[in-house]
């Protein structure tokens, strides 16, 4: 359970001793880095992007304003974006006891406050990302930080828009900054394992793939910092992917260098130390990913189930944040209702049972009924939901962006429940 409908969804580092090296173990430059697009997510949109044009910064800047990037994330060079407009602002106020709230809500609110407490900085992010990676992952977001519960949106963009936020976003790339031609030139990527292992690297990261390294630590219990780095360490999986390996040797380095601010702590290494890591982490051999599955789809449920359990199972928990009544939500409804994100006003209200009766509005301005069923017989409503299943499978269906947008996919049990009362006739 999150605070208000308004503050809505969206959006998507080690510390250990000091070790010692020894020249003698270095030995040849190690292979060229091999890109994991292949064995990821985002292998398809990669390919797709591929001859994409360069994208025009101009054109991604609008974009980035238009889409509202900056509710979710600081570091787009755009204003801040309103404090009750600001979704994980908000989630951090209420962690800190600042949201201005009873203090009854405010205990039940931290009891259950899961969601948008982090979101990466995309500040410096052509010091760090290459652009035909963040090219693909806007057109086919997975997850790449495994600690946090919320990925990156599927958002109503193509290739050419998708180019022009990349461009926009890697603009500002220090090309003063050395970058040596062979980055990785003498470096020991065994020497690099130890290394990873002795300057617990593992504390933060996952490194899905590799086989026997240090497993990250849990989340809970530890102090905000830590916290804060646990969850939004990347899984060096997907480093080669994103990171040029001069880039990576320098973040290794020090972090803060390149992106003041980062949760990220600089560990105390020489220079070739941090060439080994990066030269680890880029050519480790990585087993192929396991096929991902959607959860198998429940039957219908024989018993009686009523509005009201649906509501304070599946609506009020996730659905409310985007599609809600604008009178309770300071009068905006959530990009699922008054619009946002990019995406158009629907007016779809999922806070009462009159407002979802009443169905959305589609493109050409008409009501639709959100019980409709499609081509495979299920009602839209369920679609959306096993929409969102299938993307955090790898799957995502073109015609059906999945629901909760950004958030883990609702469970079996809760799409059962809802495939049911529609089946019932909706009873109150």
């Amino acid at each position: 359970m999150r605070a208000r409908p308004l503050l809505a969804l969206l959006a998507a580092l080690a510390s250990g001793a000091a070790g010692c090296t020894s020249e003698d173990a270095r030995g040849s430059a190690p292979p060229a880095a091999p890109r994991a697009s292949d064995q990821g997510a985002g292998a398809a949109a990669v390919a797709a992007v591929a001859a994409a044009p360069a994208g025009d910064p101009a054109r991604g800047e609008r974009l980035v304003a238009e889409l509202q990037c900056n509710r979710c994330h600081d570091g787009t060079g755009q204003a801040p974006a309103a404090r009750d407009a600001h979704c994980v602002q908000c989630h951090q106020d209420i962690a800190a006891g600042r949201f201005q709230a009873p203090a009854a809500a405010m205990k039940r609110w931290n009891e259950n406050l899961v969601q948008l407490r982090d979101v990466p900085s995309l500040a410096a992010a052509g010091d760090r990302l290459r652009r035909d990676w963040i090219r693909g992952f806007l057109l086919s977001p997975h997850d790449v930080r495994p600690r946090l519960h919320a990925t990156m949106p599927r958002l109503a963009i193509g290739p050419e828009q998708a180019s022009d936020i990349a461009a926009y976003l890697t603009r500002d790339r220090r090309e003063g900054r050395e970058r040596p031609s062979a980055p990785l030139e003498g470096a020991s990527a065994a020497r690099g394992r130890e290394l990873y292992e002795a300057k617990g690297c593992g504390t933060c990261h996952a490194f899905s793939g590799a086989a026997g390294v240090t497993a990250v630590a849990p989340v809970k219990g530890m102090e905000k910092e830590t916290r804060a780095a646990i969850a939004l360490a990347p899984d060096l999986r997907h480093a080669r992917d994103r990171m040029d390996p001069a880039d990576l040797v320098a973040w290794v380095l020090d972090p803060a260098a390149i992106k003041p601010g980062t949760p990220m702590p600089q560990v105390p290494m020489s220079p070739a130390e941090a060439r080994d890591i990066a030269a680890f982490v880029v050519t480790a051999e990585l087993s192929p990913r396991a096929p991902a599955s959607a959860p198998e789809r429940l039957p219908l449920l024989s018993r009686r189930v009523t509005y009201a359990e649906v509501d304070r199972r599946v609506f009020r928990v996730t659905c409310r944040h985007c599609h809600s009544e604008p009178d309770y939500a300071l009068g905006d409804g959530g990009p699922g209702n008054t619009g946002g994100f990019g995406f158009k006003p629907r007016g779809l209200n999922l806070a009462t049972y009159e407002g979802i009766a009443a169905g959305y509005v589609d493109d050409q301005g008409e009501r639709r009924s959100v019980f409709s069923r499609g081509p495979d017989g299920a009602p839209r409503l369920v679609a959306a939901l096993l929409a969102r299943q299938a993307e955090e499978a790898g799957r995502a269906a073109p015609a059906v962006r999945g629901m909760p947008l950004g958030l883990p996919a609702v469970g079996p049990e809760e799409i059962q429940l809802v495939e049911s009362w529609i089946a019932q006739g909706r009873p109150q």
